[in-house]
């Protein structure tokens, strides 16, 4: 249902956008299965899927196993252009009911033969695809010193794998970096030159949400202890500060400007350039059929999903 209104909205804000769900497990993957259908079902009726792509977390389980199942899902991801993200390797912390607080720190750095062994297998189906390989991060903020990341580790895999296919590109392998909040300048930078495309950064943004509401709270408290009565008056109303979309767009201010921030570590600020100037369109074409899908639906705004559950913001220049 989110992903319906996210396309409906989506054409106002005249940027281009991916809705993406993220960190599937294993015991989620009917979750998966509900996914792909309503994917097969809207690129029936117009010609393209209702997500744009989706993350299968099976981390925890042998990595043959995880491979194997990435690429049956991959099978019926590719045909309707849909972007598959899987991670080997684990990440350490805790995300969306996967516990790896205690795991052993040797399994927190995937080999460059385990990420080769991935793209291996999932190049033969399509080419949609990134590996988020483990180097030392973990999921949430820790105090500085207890979390040792190490991506240049990543260079490594794009240098086996180069060897390995003969590949006249430096980086021939899309990767992806989690747990990035709390991460220095110079990590990212570093991952970025390795062959990062996308960075998760949950905690940071979870962060700034709160902070945003935090600092409206501070700035007016004495306004937010009663319907009416404050400095200026005992008879003078507070609705204009207590009303919830007031309160919450500043902390969705907040997190905007957390998420800018990122763009700029990633070196993304001002790299698209719209191929039109108008501002926004519906971004899909027209219908196959009209079958039971509702004309409303457009092209979707990005969202990043934890557990299956959405959370996205809205950045319009």
């Amino acid at each position: 249902a989110l992903a319906m209104h996210v396309r409906s909205v989506a054409k106002y804000y005249g940027i281009p956008v991916v809705l993406h769900s993220d960190h599937c497990a294993k015991k989620l993957l009917p979750w998966f299965d509900g996914m792909i259908k309503a994917d097969e079902e809207f690129y029936k009726n117009y010609g393209e899927p209702l997500f744009s792509s989706h993350m299968l977390d099976l981390s925890e389980e042998p990595d043959e196993e995880n491979i194997a199942i990435c690429v049956e899902y991959f099978k019926k991801m590719a045909p309707m252009k849909i972007w598959l993200e899987m991670e080997i390797g684990i990440t350490g912390g805790e995300e969306d009911g996967v516990n790896n607080e205690d795991v052993d720190p040797e399994k927190l750095y995937t080999s460059p033969e385990q990420v080769y062994s991935v793209y291996e297998a999932l190049s033969k189906v399509g080419n949609m695809f990134s590996i988020a390989a483990a180097f030392g991060n973990v999921h949430g903020v820790y105090k500085p010193g207890n979390v040792v990341l190490s991506p240049e580790r990543l260079g490594k895999h794009q240098e086996y794998a180069k060897e390995k296919i003969n590949s006249n590109l430096d980086k021939p392998i899309y990767l992806v970096m989690h747990g990035g909040s709390g991460s220095t300048d110079t990590e990212i930078a570093t991952a970025v030159k390795n062959g990062v495309i996308k960075m998760n950064i949950d905690t940071d943004t979870q962060w700034s949400y709160w902070d945003g509401l935090r600092g409206f709270e501070k700035e007016n408290r004495e306004y937010l202890q009663a319907q009416i009565g404050n400095p200026t008056g005992v008879d003078k109303p507070n609705k204009k500060f207590y009303d919830p979309r007031v309160w919450i767009r500043k902390a969705e201010d907040a997190m905007v400007k957390r998420v800018m921030m990122s763009c700029d570590k990633l070196g993304s600020t001002g790299t698209f350039t719209p191929l039109e100037p108008e501002a926004g369109c519906t971004q899909i074409g027209e219908p196959k059929n009209w079958g039971p899908m509702p004309l409303a639906a457009a092209m979707g705004l990005g969202a990043l999903m934890g557990s299956l559950m959405m959370k996205y913001v809205c950045v319009k220049k």
